[in-house]
């Protein structure tokens, strides 16, 4: 296939297979993308410090980080969408009066106001990052610019109080039965790519992208090609153009491979 000119990659269960690693075939496909002048770039929703290693692996210089929130072109930043600091001073105490947990998240590190109680440890350690378990620190969103919250509840605590304004201004995007991201209401990686494309000078058209989840929906869509991975849920699958083998049967090879990029 001729005219794409940029392939963005999800990064959990596209990029990353089950065990949080990126098979070798993988690698080696990206590598003759940008021996061609094919620009690699990163679609996710995780914080840019969470896949700094995998950046420098993979030689990837521009990416979309916080669904849409934090996009940078050849390591600068080029458009910042934070949470207002008032949104989240009200997400913090009302969630703390029903004891729920918020962790706030910049570009550079991740806070949390409390104590981790197993449940929570549980859900940062399924994310298997390579890096520590948050401080503690509630007073973190009043000092920095904060993309994304987490917060920790199950489907049976008590929420009503998310349906409030200006709480209802937020999405809350369940990945663990006892953790939610908390993002902006308009929000997407579809919104960071346009804004990404905007930037390089290039139309819809000539982007690619590869995903599984939820959160790739409008991406799928927005691109002009969208693939989705042998793995993806229903509604990325139907969003998608294509779909290729699983991430943990060599996806990202053989899908490049069938659009003929490689």
């Amino acid at each position: 296939m001729t005219g794409i000119k940029i392939v963005f990659f999800d990064i959990d269960n596209t990029l990353f297979n089950q065990n949080k690693k990126v098979p070798d075939s993988a690698v080696e496909a990206i590598t003759k993308l940008q021996e061609k002048g094919i620009i690699t770039a990163i679609a996710t929703g995780r914080s840019p410090f969470m896949f700094s290693e995998l950046r420098e692996m993979l030689k990837i210089h521009s990416y979309v980080s916080f669904n849409g929130s934090y996009v940078v072109d050849q390591d600068e930043p080029i458009y910042r969408n934070p949470i207002p600091e008032e949104v989240l001073g009200q997400l913090e105490r009302q969630a703390s009066e029903k004891d729920q947990r918020v962790a706030f998240l910049d570009e550079k590190a991740m806070k949390i106001d409390g104590t981790l109680d197993p449940h929570i440890k549980a859900s940062i350690a399924s994310l298997k990052l390579d890096v520590p378990f948050p401080e503690r620190d509630d007073q973190y969103y009043k000092h920095h610019e904060i993309y994304q919250g987490m917060l920790f509840y199950s489907e049976k605590d008590p929420t009503d109080y998310l349906k409030q304004a200006p709480l209802n201004e937020l999405r809350y995007v369940r990945w663990h039965p006892y953790a939610v991201d908390v993002i902006p209401q308009h929000g997407s990686k579809a919104m960071g790519i346009k804004r990404l494309l905007a930037e390089m000078d290039l139309p819809a058209e000539a982007a690619c992208a590869f995903g599984d989840g939820n959160n790739d929906v409008e991406m799928l869509r927005y691109v002009g090609t969208g693939v989705a991975m042998g793995n993806a849920v229903e509604r990325a699958r139907n969003a998608a153009d294509r779909v290729t083998r699983t991430a943990d049967r060599d996806g990202i090879y053989y899908g490049l491979k069938d659009l003929g990029l490689i």
